[in-house]
């Protein structure tokens, strides 16, 4: 039996100073966005890992995951394995042997307050942008593909294929490139 830690930050420049999980004997981090379960590596590697028997540790619900149907899946899915979870901030254990009808209530509360924080915050930002775009100050991202070098390379006499494999870019960015 193992005690099992995770610990999630958004961005790199994040540190995991105020996420204290006591002794672990393993340690899963990740420096990702918690918007989606499927695309976190170390979430996943904790997953597998974990035996019966064993407890995962983590700070609180909203490092976990960000949607709430998200955090219901690993939560289950490490119950289906007898591993338990415990929530740090929130004072909550899951385990397939406990039914707390209250403690399930919690979860699903702050789920959803997770899942409408991350909501607003999208929204926040596609307001921001709008606003930005509107005054001629946000452009996108910054264009990474050369244009003069496609086309010099068109002129050569490469296809579209050879093209984005010299490149390393795809085909349609390709021809989007020439069409520009």
């Amino acid at each position: 039996m193992s005690i099992v830690g995770y610990r999630r930050v958004s961005t790199v420049e994040q540190n995991f100073d105020r996420q204290d999980l006591g002794d672990a004997d393993k340690l899963f981090e990740e420096k990702l966005s918690g918007k989606s379960a499927k695309d976190r590596p170390a979430l996943n590697a904790m997953l597998e890992w974990v035996r019966e028997g064993d407890t995962v540790v983590v700070h609180s619900i909203d490092r976990l995951a960000r949607d709430l149907r998200d955090l219901q899946s690993i939560i289950q899915r490490l119950n289906d394995k007898g591993v338990s979870i415990t929530f740090r901030t929130e004072g909550l254990t899951f385990s397939a042997k406990s039914n707390d009808a209250f403690a399930t209530l919690q979860l699903q509360m702050m789920g959803a307050f997770a899942e409408f924080e991350r909501n607003i915050i999208r929204k926040r930002q596609a307001e921001g942008i709008a606003k930005a775009r509107a005054k001629g100050l946000f452009k996108g991202r910054p264009k990474v593909v050369d244009d003069a070098k496609v086309k010099e390379l068109r002129q050569a006499g490469m296809g579209a294929t050879a093209i984005a494999k010299e490149l390393g870019i795809g085909r349609a960015t390709v021809y989007k490139s020439l069409r520009s």
